[in-house]
């Protein structure tokens, strides 16, 4: 039976990513509360390395709300683009490095059964939103990858509601992949799914 905070976790991560996909800067807010909730569920479950990369959300998810708003051009709203190469790249290493360092520190001062996955998983998905919060559009592509490797860590520590969670944020991403898509074309977006980010 899913603990109730497992039940808000996928109530709020899923209007979060809902949101995202639509580049509603509400988005936010929503995901520093969805974050707070998954530092709790984490931490019972042994998880460490994602207890310590919802505190990175939070940090970055101020940063991200302020970006979108007053990051762009003439400190204007942020728009959908393509990564450069020399940020990918360093994200590229960066990830390799996380992995490898968290990998080792979690094998040397915790009882975590998946060292290895568990640092990969936050390695990608700090990268990632990293990527969100400057509105690169490949940011999409590495949380497919990352929640690939999330649900099978899932499944495996018997959070099962929350597996299903991210097999919703999965869809979503493919959903938020061909959204941006449309909007870095220029070309007007399926109904429902604006494409020009809301500053509310």
């Amino acid at each position: 039976m899913p603990s109730g905070i497992e039940l808000l976790g996928f109530l709020t991560g899923a209007a979060c990513v809902a949101l995202l996909v639509r580049q509603n800067i509400w988005n936010w807010p929503i995901g520093i509360a969805n974050n707070l909730l998954f530092i709790a569920l984490f931490f019972r479950a042994g998880l460490y390395a994602d207890v310590g990369l919802q505190g990175f959300y939070i940090a970055i998810s101020l940063y991200g709300w302020w970006s979108w708003g007053h990051g762009g051009r003439d400190h204007g709203a942020l728009r959908v683009g393509r990564i450069p190469a020399a940020a990918a790249l360093s994200l590229t290493a960066g990830v390799a490095l996380a992995t490898a360092a968290l990998a080792w520190l979690l094998r040397r001062y915790t009882n975590s059964t998946v060292p290895v996955f568990d640092s990969l998983i936050t390695a990608l998905s700090l990268a990632a939103q990293f990527m969100m919060t400057r509105k690169w559009i490949e940011n999409w592509a590495v949380w497919i990858a990352a929640n690939c490797l999330s649900i099978g860590l899932l499944i495996y520590k018997g959070l099962y509601v929350t597996s299903g969670l991210y097999g919703v944020y999965q869809v979503l991403c493919v959903m938020g992949l061909v959204a941006w898509r449309r909007t870095l074309r220029g070309e007007a977006p399926p109904a429902g799914l604006p494409a020009t980010s809301s500053a509310g």
